[in-house]
């Protein structure tokens, strides 16, 4: 793959004077590792891209070989489901003395955003792993593509080399016949080192090896191996087995005896490590973009800031119709098979140029038109200070309507941390769906108190005496099961979460409950009130359950609410308890898991909802 020649106009129009005045020195400047590193005849680099969970079970091979790679990731992804890497795991990964580097907050192609939109993958990427302890100095392009504008934003975040691929020549690399056999040391750009093709699980272990063999007979340089998955029978085209990861090390190992030797990125570009830059800050009410679909810059056939979503087993294909609402262009999705999941068209999942802000507390009412063979449905998703974005809520079903029919739809209070919604119409059935014109207001606060104090640690951050359970919180346990919890930092907002793993199973439950006091920690209640529970969860299937304590100061089981199904990703879980009994004065709750499997809970709340107040409220910021 040579470098990418898109038009760098768009990036290019706004570089702010601190990337300038940063640039002045980094373009041109030769780190002192990367000098003395040149007398090393063949200097191979372990990398590894996109964070997947399946890289850390590469963290025992290299250990096991006194090893270390370099880790690009993006901060979006970080712990968002189980395909990728969580915070914990990667500071393990950086404890064995591996190297945690950036790659764009969520995994974007630079070159096709706007200069503010890629300063803000770049920057707030970086910043993002400042932030969490690490320290990040060199970069990797998502995809490869780079353009010298794109090079100039990196440098001025930061960084002290951005790699490439496809530069180097690779296994049956008929597109590159004149490539070279490996970079220089030092590179002649540090912002566009070259690399080999990433590894593909059509190559051979050979195929891997001749990378490296190929250096060493042409004089020597640097070989940047890029892996993506390490795993056996992953259906995905960037793979390599641990087997052959394995096989490889315990192959380069003893070339270190004739001059052959594996170094981390940084240790072979060297450089101090320098300070974050945060990028452009998207302004404040900005407003839904493209909501009639009639651009399409880059013709491309979706309209610009929106995207196609797509989730579970099904066939579906996107036309950019001209049988509009109003304007000139609707977008239709026909499904043709359809097992599981949905197709959706949802407003570009970005870190500020296409998405809308929102305030937390708030609601938010929207709406779109629709014409339809099957019903439909609003799905929301919200971005978070990182810049992680999160299934939020869905709405209630549209019927089908032949003719354009508007679907409306206020939905709950936008979770505490969350900074931009991106919503949309979904079809999950074989038919067809065609939306235009949608739209989003604010519709206030929801009924009660703004979400804001932390007096009774409902996002689980307070752990005064370091027993591993948050303050104001107790571990409850029924039945017959053997089980394990932690304090992570998996968490839906802030630093901490509380998960619990059952290992062996035969009756009963584990959960985490408000404790279950006389005073000071569980919420005072209202005989005949109904209350609105909620809690994000991942993992499960999971319950409420509910206890009250009496006039007396005795706790009693009270009941429990629907079962609420197995999520991969942070999802919110919302029930209404029935009227209180006329003794009761506290309440306690919480989930709970009835089964092998793991449970994570975060950010609980309550709601008296006979009075529209709030009784137990969330956070109004976190960090993931």
């Amino acid at each position: 793959m040579n470098r990418n020649p898109a038009d760098s106009r768009r990036l290019g129009r706004r570089l702010s004077a601190l990337l300038v005045l940063a640039l002045l020195g980094a373009l041109t400047a030769t780190p002192a590792g990367a000098a003395a590193e040149a007398q090393n005849r063949t200097v191979v680099s372990l990398t590894f891209d996109d964070g997947h969970a399946e890289q850390y079970a590469a963290r025992s091979i290299l250990a096991a070989h006194d090893m270390h790679g370099t880790f690009f990731v993006n901060t979006g992804r970080i712990g968002t489901t189980s395909g990728f890497l969580t915070l914990s795991q990667l500071r393990d990964l950086a404890s064995d003395g591996n190297e945690i580097a950036g790659h764009t907050v969520g995994h974007a192609d630079l070159t096709t955003l706007s200069s503010d939109e890629a300063i803000r993958q770049v920057c707030n990427d970086r910043m993002n792993l400042l932030n969490w302890g690490f320290e990040p100095t060199d970069f990797a392009y998502p995809y490869g593509h780079a353009n010298p504008a794109v090079e100039q934003i990196v440098a001025g975040c930061g960084y002290n080399s951005a790699r490439q691929v496809g530069d180097i020549r690779s296994p049956a690399d008929d597109g590159c016949p004149g490539c070279d056999y490996a970079e220089t040391i030092p590179p002649a750009d540090p912002y566009f080192t070259r690399a080999p093709d990433s590894v593909d699980n059509q190559w051979t272990l050979d195929d891997v090896k001749t990378l490296v063999t190929q250096a060493e007979s042409h004089g020597g340089g640097w070989v940047q191996l890029t892996f993506h998955h390490v795993c056996d029978g992953c259906a995905t085209g960037y793979t390599i087995t641990p087997d052959n990861l394995n096989a490889l090390l315990d192959w380069l190992q003893p070339r270190a005896s004739q001059g052959t030797m594996v170094k981390t990125v940084h240790e072979v570009i060297g450089g101090s490590l320098r300070p974050g830059v945060a990028g452009p800050v998207p302004p404040v009410g900005q407003p839904l973009q493209n909501a009639s679909l009639e651009v399409d810059a880059n013709g491309n056939d979706a309209a610009d800031c929106w995207s196609f979503g797509t989730f579970g087993a099904n066939t579906a294909a996107w036309t950019r119709t001209s049988d509009a609402h109003s304007g000139s262009w609707g977008e239709r999705v026909d499904i043709s098979n359809y097992t599981s999941g949905d197709r959706k068209l949802v407003m570009t999942q970005d870190l500020g140029e296409c998405t809308p802000t929102v305030t937390p507390g708030h609601r938010q009412a929207l709406s779109a038109w629709y014409k339809s063979t099957s019903p439909t449905q609003f799905v929301a998703y919200y971005r978070d200070a990182i810049g992680k974005w999160s299934y939020w809520t869905s709405g209630p079903s549209f019927a089908a309507a032949s003719a354009w029919t508007m679907a409306s739809w206020t939905t709950p209070a936008v979770p505490a941390g969350a900074t931009a919604l991106s919503f949309g119409l979904n079809l999950a059935a074989v038919g067809s769906l065609t939306t235009d014109d949608y739209a989003l207001n604010d519709a206030g606060l929801a009924p009660g108190p703004v979400q804001s104090a932390l007096g009774d640690n409902p996002s689980l951050e307070v752990d005064n005496n370091g027993d591993a359970v948050p303050d104001c919180y107790q571990l409850g346990a029924s039945g017959s099961n053997t089980a394990a919890w932690t304090r992570t930092d998996d968490a839906h907002t802030g630093s901490y979460a509380q998960r619990v793993n059952i290992g062996a199973y035969t009756s009963g439950d584990r959960k985490l409950v408000i404790k279950q006091d006389t005073g000071g920690c569980a919420p005072v209640v209202t005989p005949g009130h109904s209350y609105r529970l909620s809690a994000w969860y991942k993992e499960g299937p999971t319950r409420f359950l509910v206890y009250y304590r009496d006039t007396a100061g005795v706790w009693r089981y009270w009941t429990q609410g629907p079962l609420q199904p197995a999520r991969p990703a942070w999802t919110q879980a919302t029930w209404t308890t029935p009227a209180l009994p006329a003794e009761a004065t506290a309440l306690s709750f919480g989930l709970n898991l009835t089964q092998v499997g793991t449970l994570i809970t975060d950010d609980y709340a309550m709601t008296d909802t006979t009075q529209g107040q709030q009784v137990l409220p969330t956070p109004t910021t976190g960090e993931a």
